[in-house]
């Protein structure tokens, strides 16, 4: 089957904003496939002209000529799957159980371990009235993300250089916006220094170009 022919930049759009993690992860992914977008910057995510694109309420979202999209694991299916052929391709030849397991893991496992730690060390003290993060809860919260990580330093030592193997594809580019956060999160960093094979596989994703053009674009706030 012949692939569409790519959309113009104008007809593609990412409704987000710079920071949000799961914003990047569309980014980064178009970024990857070597797509034109235009980023539409979301300032407030109940007004009504943004529930017309996204009834939920929530970025990103993501407009592909007469398409729209939300949710940022189907947005990133999508593209991986219509724009096979552009760029870096995302998907194995054949169906993998690896890709469905760990695009499943990072949903269910990995993303609302981080994103909790990341909230109580870098988000609830920076909101008004914000106290600094509790020892104990961080602690707890530490805990579980190396669990996490844990079972990813495993799979990884089992002679995958990344998680479906030989091939970088879309399990690996779901996860690398949140390990950006961790990077930038000492407590969390130190999670994934500790782990030599967690570490050596971000290390090679965060060195890749597209990557480096994502986080270019990026309104850093200090670490």
């Amino acid at each position: 089957m012949a692939e569409p022919p790519p959309a113009t930049a104008v007809s593609r759009k990412l409704y987000g904003y710079a920071l949000s993690s799961n914003s990047v992860r569309i980014a980064a992914l178009l970024n990857e496939k070597g797509l034109d977008y235009e980023l539409v910057v979301v300032e407030d995510t109940k007004a009504p002209e943004f529930l017309a694109i996204n009834p939920l309420g929530q970025v990103p979202a993501f407009q592909d000529g007469d398409d729209i999209l939300f949710e940022s694991r189907a947005i990133s299916r999508y593209i991986a799957t219509k724009y096979r052929s552009s760029g870096t391709d995302l998907l194995p030849a054949t169906a993998s159980a690896k890709l469905e397991v760990w695009l499943e893991v990072e949903s269910h496992h990995f993303y609302p371990a981080v994103a909790d730690l990341v909230y109580e060390l870098r988000v609830r003290p920076r909101l008004p009235g914000g106290v600094p993060p509790n020892p104990a809860v961080v602690d707890g919260l530490a805990g579980k993300v190396a669990d996490v990580l844990d079972v990813y330093d495993a799979h990884l030592a089992a002679g995958n250089r990344y998680l479906v193997g030989e091939q970088f594809t879309l399990a690996d580019v779901n996860h690398i916006a949140q390990l950006f956060v961790m990077s930038r999160t000492p407590r969390a960093a130190e999670l994934v220094a500790a782990r030599p094979h967690v570490q050596a596989w971000w290390d090679e994703i965060s060195a890749r170009p597209a990557w480096k053009k994502t986080v270019a674009a990026l309104p850093l706030p200090p670490a």
